[in-house]
């Protein structure tokens, strides 16, 4: 907790973590642990500061307290196990006096606890448990839903299957979870949503590559792209390769997967094998042509730009806090670059989809409103079956973005 503090990415923290020989199970333990304190970081870090005579430096320290109290929220019954933890752990830290500044602040939150509770969440911050240029953004973007769209937010994430058509319909696979006493209920297309998240390696043949793991509104991408066997396609933002895997299950297509992180990028490979599918996967920046393209158009782009990520914070609930309202006209500039370098490779009478899982319309309207400014040649098509493009979070599906773009032929 204490290195998300710091301003590190919590994927990058877990994914370091289960790097380490730990005793299994332990990684999944500290993510769950941490989750709980994100969800609720903006009711716990003022708490925390409340409890405190002076600020403490260590990074470390204050995420140890902050997740300590979260814990204590979240399950007053164990309240004597939770203080002996924390207090323990905090003699790992080496700083002076660290027990029994743990020891003191946690009893200082059970006494007190009601009423600092009360108090924090009687403020906008502390009820919806987001920053306040977040909510004061959502509120003026969705005047009619932005209560929903931030509570929302702050729930745990629905575990949502993409059922492979080339191995069996999602009807077969939902069977065979029956058999195997799982519930689970079908969402349309390839998806389903399980009834509570489980391991992947107890999923009936997720190994064979009959399922993946991808959100219900991701889904959408590959049936919006509007794929045809035989077309040139270009995944250009592409790992860890969901999207380009649910393009191969559903047309035979020459596709080219691009991303600029060489870590992520091989992660398409790998989940395209276990699909037993293959494509052409570039390690590069999707804006640099001449570095992947070799002057034969693509039918069909699929970019699926980077982002604020305002979209999925229940499953990335670090991202709210690490963010700042400078990053969306930097995340801006960099759509912009994307979207006209792009549009160079898309052949005549071809399409492109531009995707974000954002919620904010500086990424997402404004960005293709100034997009077609720009290229008189360009028409926007509807989006089947969505309002102006934008998916709101819900109970079945994260928050996302679509644009199809055609390029009219000259």
């Amino acid at each position: 907790m204490g290195r998300v503090l710091t301003g590190e990415s919590f994927n990058s923290v877990i994914a370091a973590l289960k790097q380490r020989s730990d005793p299994p199970g332990l990684a999944a333990a500290i993510q769950d642990l941490c989750y709980n304190a994100l969800r609720g970081y903006g009711v716990f870090d003022i708490a925390v500061s409340r409890l405190l005579e002076k600020p403490i430096a260590a990074p470390s320290l204050r995420g140890l307290l902050i997740t300590a109290v979260a814990e204590l929220t979240a399950r007053p019954h164990s309240a004597h196990a939770i203080v002996h933890q924390a207090v323990e752990a905090a003699a790992l830290i080496g700083e002076p006096r660290a027990k029994g500044l743990v020891n003191a602040v946690l009893r200082g939150f059970q006494r007190r606890s009601k009423e600092l509770l009360a108090d924090i969440e009687s403020t906008d911050t502390g009820h919806f448990r987001h920053p306040q240029w977040w909510i004061d953004k959502v509120r003026a973007t969705y005047p009619h839903h932005w209560q929903d769209i931030l509570l929302e937010s702050n729930g745990r994430s629905p575990m949502t299957l993409r059922v492979n058509r080339r191995r069996l319909s999602a009807q077969q696979y939902l069977e065979k979870l029956r058999r195997a006493g799982m519930s689970a209920r079908w969402l349309g297309a390839e998806a389903i949503i399980l009834g509570k998240p489980l391991r992947l390696d107890s999923l009936p043949g997720f190994a064979e590559g009959e399922v993946s793991i991808q959100d219900a509104g991701a889904q959408r991408a590959a049936h919006f792209l509007q794929v045809r066997s035989g077309m040139r396609v270009l995944d250009a933002c592409a790992a860890p390769g969901g999207k380009s895997g649910h393009i191969l299950e559903l047309a035979d297509c020459d596709l080219t997967a691009i991303d600029a992180d060489a870590v992520r990028a091989r992660r398409i490979g790998e989940n395209l094998s276990r699909l037993r599918l293959s494509a052409r996967v570039v390690v590069g920046d999707c804006r640099e042509l001449e570095s992947y393209w070799e002057g034969r158009r693509f039918d069909r782009i699929l970019l699926d730009a980077p982002c604020s990520a305002s979209g999925v914070v229940r499953r990335h609930p670090d991202i709210k806090w690490l963010r700042r309202r400078a990053d969306i006209p930097r995340f801006g500039r960099i759509q912009t670059e994307m979207l006209d370098a792009m549009w160079q490779a898309l052949a005549r009478d071809g399409k492109l989809l531009y995707a974000t899982c954002s919620v904010f319309r500086e990424e997402n309207s404004e960005q293709i409103g100034a997009f077609l400014r720009r290229h008189p040649e360009a028409t926007a098509l509807p989006v089947p079956g969505l309002a102006e493009g934008q998916i709101l979070p819900s109970a079945d599906s994260d928050g996302f973005y679509y644009a199809l773009l055609a390029r009219r032929a000259e």
